[in-house]
């Protein structure tokens, strides 16, 4: 118990320190990145409660190299589109079984490259989630006679399998990256009218204003006129 409650401490100073940098706020970041962070000492996640602080905000969550070889006790994500855990001690299905619980429904991309996967067995709880891009780079399960094909088959909403598609194309970027594009693109569209309607709007000022230069000088002309005749 006392190397429970010490990891996580841990754990707490880590997340607390990457919330500092994280986008939009340390109150509810979106993305959180503890590669390196943490080097647990019991192989878990921490207390569910130290993660549950931010849990609802995060779209993407990175914990590389931090010795983890179970994900008992992953708090809900409802958010989560992104999940990073290489370079770990996973394995077995228990451990996907609680990512499919955690974020199966948002969850897009997946990354268990260098865990200790061995069998497409394994894969099963991803089979009903819809994780588009899978990376399961030096996991010895890539060894696998038709590891490819099976890892396909097993899992349908699958495009990219260790970044490169099912016919063997290499993936260019990602659609959670083309899906922030599209985001910017359509924010600089609304900017664009708003800035235009303003011009609009001052255009029409100006010429109001014009409008009434035109009659100030039609005036005088008036008094000018109206001092000649009284000369004459």
């Amino acid at each position: 118990m006392a190397a429970a409650g010490e990891d996580d401490a841990v754990w707490e100073r880590a997340i607390a320190a990457a919330s500092k940098t994280a986008v939009p706020s340390a109150a509810a970041p979106k993305t959180l990145t503890l590669d390196g962070g943490v080097k647990s000492t019991t192989g878990r996640l921490p207390s569910p409660a130290v993660l549950e602080r931010v849990a609802a905000s995060l779209e993407e969550l990175s914990v590389a190299g931090a010795r983890l070889s179970s994900l008992a006790g992953l708090p809900r994500l409802p958010a989560l589109r992104r999940l990073s855990l290489p370079d770990n001690r996973l394995s077995g299905a228990a451990a996907l079984s609680a990512v499919a619980e955690a974020c199966g429904a948002t969850l897009r991309h997946l990354d268990l490259g260098n865990n200790r996967f061995a069998d497409v067995e394994e894969l099963v709880p991803l089979a009903k989630v819809g994780v588009e891009a899978l990376d399961l780079y030096q996991c010895p399960v890539t060894k696998v006679k038709g590891y490819r094909e099976k890892v396909f088959a097993l899992i349908p909403s699958l495009k990219f399998l260790d970044g490169v598609d099912a016919e063997g194309n290499e993936r260019l970027e990602t659609d959670d990256e083309e899906d922030d594009e599209e985001e910017e693109d359509d924010e600089g569209d609304e900017e664009g009218e708003g800035g235009e309607d303003e011009e609009g709007e001052e255009d029409d000022g100006d010429d109001g204003e014009g409008d009434e230069e035109d009659g100030e000088g039609d005036e005088e002309e008036e008094e000018g006129d109206e001092e000649v005749r009284i000369l004459l």
